[in-house]
């Protein structure tokens, strides 16, 4: 396990480029090779553009943060907030993580742990709900660390990349899990 300075902080307005550019970048790293070209630009330009990080990043129901190495690059991020998975259990009030990427080289530094606690204490910030993450069907490894977390598979969708449509699950924490 590599260890690496880092640095978690509650994005603003005033970071809507940065956080266009880092989801690119982690999105591509991760799964740029899935998708023709054409698909994830058209995703990348209407869900990671810089007004769509600045429209997300003023509403209040909604968080995001930056996690910054020990020189001040970003390296990750996370965006919480209010449920929108298509699941007949979902309800008003329920919350959603709907983003935790970091750069391959962060991974397994205890980044991810320390990302998705701050986006859980935001989202619990008025006493525990439920909560809900969509994960890539093939993607194990955040399965197993979801899983890690209290998070439970219950249901599976469709997610858009441009005309692609990835079969994701949909997993689920109960209020009161720790």
């Amino acid at each position: 396990m590599s260890t690496i300075g880092f640095s978690i902080r509650r994005a603003t307005v005033d970071d809507a480029a940065l956080m266009s550019r880092i989801a690119s970048e982690t999105f591509v790293e991760t799964f740029g090779h899935l998708y023709p070209a054409q698909d994830l630009q058209y995703f990348l330009d209407h869900s990671y553009s810089t007004a769509a990080q600045r429209d997300s990043l003023a509403d209040p129901a909604s968080a995001m943060w930056l996690v910054e190495d020990a020189h001040g690059a970003a390296i990750g991020h996370a965006y919480a907030g209010p449920c929108g998975l298509p699941h007949a259990a979902a309800r008003a009030g329920d919350g959603e993580l709907k983003r935790l990427y970091l750069l391959a080289r962060t991974h397994n530094a205890g980044v991810g742990s320390q990302l998705l606690q701050a986006a859980l204490d935001w989202l619990q910030r008025d006493g525990p709900r439920t909560l809900w993450v969509g994960v890539w069907s093939e993607n194990l490894g955040a399965q197993r660390f979801y899983a890690r977390h209290g998070f439970e598979k219950v249901g599976e969708y469709e997610f858009p990349v441009g005309q692609t449509r990835d079969h994701e699950f949909i997993l689920r924490r109960r209020p009161g899990v720790a």
